[in-house]
């Protein structure tokens, strides 16, 4: 299977063609520099130099391709909302090129902004709230377009993805607490976040390229949900950093534009993903990972 892959050289998509290439597909894979082509070629993948604000670039890739996995995305949190309409950009630009065929096309999302309360634990048939409320819900919006007009579209939802350099979020919470010499929480820190592995959330995107089922949603989740509590005690022991509550009304003070995300559970359930792809995680736990924190 020829997959074409976007965001090929990110911390995800690095992952992922390494994955596909172990299982024996060939990977054309999008980057924007000579280098990550050249670390592209290394890995026995072909890399395609260019950037997704080239419409007519991404079509011609998407129509050479058996399926298509789309991971790139702009994480500048200043211009989130703006992200996420181009995200909805993207997905159209490549469910335009696979219109009329059964190649697969995958796409991103988050499992934030899914409902979360102590009763409900988020499951791939939950709905994510407008963009008005929750932005990405941007890029959903345009998976279940593409739906709609018969493209053989899925859904991929992520928790915090990590390993010992990166953890989704909690890497920007870090950088805040190094910076300001102390990592805190919400309250009493009982906010959840669901978690996975890079290398497990790289083969589930594996095996849902390769299932190629039409209209699925699945969850990349290993771990339902790890305190925000539990969190700051293990990076504040492995960084030598103090740890402390602090009320909801300074959170916007400490965390800026995080203090959203660290006021919410983001946890889901990833039952039916297992059950419909096979994929059992065994990668490290999220606090195993932040215990070797090599940043």
């Amino acid at each position: 299977m020829r997959v074409f892959v976007t965001g090929a050289t990110g911390f995800i998509g690095s992952m992922v063609v390494r994955e596909l290439i172990a299982a024996g597909h060939s990977v054309l894979g999008m980057t924007r520099s000579e280098a990550g082509a050249s670390n592209l070629r290394s890995i026995g993948v072909t890399p395609l130099i260019g950037t997704i604000e080239d419409d007519e670039l991404l079509k011609r890739a998407a129509e050479s391709a058996d399926g298509v996995i789309h991971l790139a995305f702009n994480h500048d949190f200043t211009r989130y909302v703006q992200n996420c309409e181009d995200d909805r950009r993207v997905i159209a630009t490549l469910g335009n090129a696979l219109v009329g065929s059964e190649r697969p096309l995958i796409v991103t999302s988050g499992v934030g902004g899914l409902p979360s309360t102590p009763e409900h634990l988020p499951t791939e048939d939950d709905i994510p709230p407008s963009v008005a409320d929750f932005p990405r819900a941007a890029s959903e919006e345009a998976a279940k377009a593409a739906m709609a007009r018969g493209i053989n579209t899925s859904i991929v939802r992520l928790p915090q993805v990590h390993d010992t350099a990166r953890q989704g979020l909690i890497t920007f919470a870090i950088a805040m607490a190094v910076e300001k010499g102390i990592f805190a929480y919400v309250d009493e820190g009982q906010q959840r976040w669901a978690a996975t592995h890079i290398s497990d959330v790289a083969n589930l995107f594996r095996l849902a390229v390769e299932a190629a089922t039409p209209d699925a949603v699945y969850h990349a989740v290993a771990e339902e949900g790890i305190t925000m509590k539990a969190i700051a005690e293990t990076i504040g022991k492995r960084l030598d950093l103090p740890v402390e509550s602090i009320p909801a009304t300074k959170a916007k003070a400490h965390f800026d534009w995080l203090t959203h995300f660290v006021q919410l559970d983001l946890m889901a359930s990833s039952q039916k993903t297992r059950h419909e792809l096979g994929w059992q995680p065994v990668g490290p736990s999220l606090l195993e990972d932040l215990a070797q924190l090599t940043t």
